[in-house]
C-alpha cells in the first residue's frame, strides 16, 4: 500500500487555513480557493445538474496542473472524469481518489446566502450547496497533486483521480458502471481514499468504513372509512403506530450520541424523509375520508457493527408487523 504517499497527500490537502483565519492567506492559497469557488458555483445539484460545465472546469484545472484528463460517458449527459498521474514504476498498483460531482438539491429561501453563489465571509467561510459533500473535496485533491508536481515530487505509482456523476442517486450510471468497465480494470488500483466527513479545522480524520445506507419503506393498509368514525387498525392509525415506535427507537440512538458514549457513525440513525397517504382533492386533500393505505419512507444509515439479524427482527415485530396491516422493503444501495 502507498502509505507514505496516502500520508504526503493528506498534509497538503490542508491547504485551506481553518476559519477566522483569513490574515494568514498566502496568495498560492487565495488562487486555490477562487477555484474552489468557481467550482461551487456550478450548479450540480439535483434534479438537473449541470455536469457539462462542471466537467469543462474540472478538465481545464486537471490539464494546468500537466495532468491527463479525459472524460468518459457510459450514460450520454453523465461524464465520468478519470484524471491521471502516471507513476515512475507503473507496474505497481495505483491509487484511486474518488469524489462526485453532483449535489443534493438547496432550498433558496433557507439559506443566509444563495446556495450558488459560493460567498467567503469575513471569517472565511464560504457558504454553497456542495461546499462539503463534496466538492471541496475534488478541489483538494487536484490542488494537493498541484502543490506535490510543483514540489518535484514523482510518485513511484501512478495516480488517479476520479470525478463522478450520479452519486446522490445512487450511482447507477456513474461509480457502478465504472468499476464494472475494462477502463477501471486497466487502472490496476490498490488503494480507493474517498470521502469522509467535513473537518471545521485543518486536520483531517481517515475513515477506514462508512455506514451502510437503506432506505426503509412501510407500507400500512386498512379500512377506509368517514372521517367521523373511529375504526380499529386504519391505515393511518397503523402507520402512526409504527412512525412512533421507530421515533422511540432514534430517540435512544441519539440520546447516546448527546451523551457522549458513541460518535454519530456508532449508531443506527433513523430519519423521517416522506409521508404519502390521503385523497387529493383541487384544494389540497379530503379531509372527511379516512384512507386505505399509508406509506412513509426512512433514510437509516447502519454502522459496520449491526447486527442485521437483530435489526430485522425490530421491524418485523416492533416497527412493522405484520399483524397490524403492514408491509416494509429495504432498498440497499453501495454509494449515498
Amino acid at each position: 500500500m502507498p502509505c507514505f504517499f496516502v500520508y504526503s497527500l493528506l498534509v497538503l490537502l490542508s491547504f485551506y487555513p481553518p476559519p477566522g483565519a483569513t490574515s494568514s492567506f498566502t496568495p498560492q492559497q487565495e488562487e486555490q480557493i477562487e477555484r474552489l469557488q468557481r467550482y461551487l458555483r456550478i450548479r450540480t445539484a439535483h434534479p438537473d445538474p449541470d455536469y457539462a460545465a462542471a466537467a469543462d472546469f474540472l478538465l481545464e484545472v486537471a490539464r494546468s496542473i500537466g495532468l491527463h484528463a479525459l472524460a468518459i460517458e457510459f450514460v450520454p449527459g453523465k461524464p465520468l472524469l478519470l484524471i491521471s498521474w502516471p507513476g515512475s514504476d507503473p507496474s505497481l498498483p495505483s491509487l484511486l481518489l474518488n469524489s462526485h460531482i453532483d449535489s443534493v438539491p438547496a432550498e433558496p429561501s433557507r439559506w443566509l446566502h444563495p446556495p450558488f453563489a459560493a460567498i467567503r465571509d469575513a471569517a472565511g467561510r464560504i457558504f454553497a450547496r456542495g461546499a462539503q459533500d463534496d466538492k471541496s473535496i475534488a478541489v483538494q485533491y487536484l490542488e494537493a497533486l498541484r502543490n506535490l508536481k510543483a514540489a518535484g515530487f514523482v510518485p513511484a505509482r501512478s495516480v488517479h483521480i476520479s470525478l463522478v456523476p450520479d452519486e446522490e442517486i445512487g450511482g447507477a450510471d456513474g461509480a457502478a458502471r465504472f468499476v464494472a468497465s475494462e477502463q477501471f480494470r486497466a487502472l490496476n488500483v490498490g488503494f480507493v481514499l474517498d470521502e469522509g466527513q467535513a473537518s471545521p479545522t485543518d486536520e483531517f480524520r481517515v475513515f477506514y468504513a462508512d455506514r451502510s445506507p437503506w432506505s426503509l419503506i412501510v407500507r400500512a393498509v386498512g379500512a377506509p372509512g368517514h372521517g367521523s368514525r373511529m375504526f380499529d387498525g386504519g391505515a393511518m392509525e397503523n402507520l402512526m403506530d409504527c412512525v412512533e415506535s421507530i421515533a422511540r427507537f432514534r430517540e435512544s440512538q441519539f440520546d447516546q450520541v448527546k451523551s457522549g458514549s458513541k460518535a454519530a457513525s456508532e449508531v443506527i440513525s433513523v430519519n423521517p424523509v416522506y409521508m404519502k397517504a390521503g385523497t387529493p382533492s383541487p384544494t389540497g386533500f379530503v379531509m372527511n375520508m379516512q384512507p386505505s393505505e399509508a406509506e412513509v419512507g426512512f433514510d437509516v444509515r447502519l454502522p459496520p457493527t449491526t447486527d442485521l439479524s437483530v435489526l430485522k427482527r425490530r421491524i418485523d415485530e416492533e416497527w412493522a408487523p405484520n399483524i397490524k396491516n403492514m408491509t416494509y422493503q429495504v432498498r440497499m444501495s453501495l454509494l449515498h
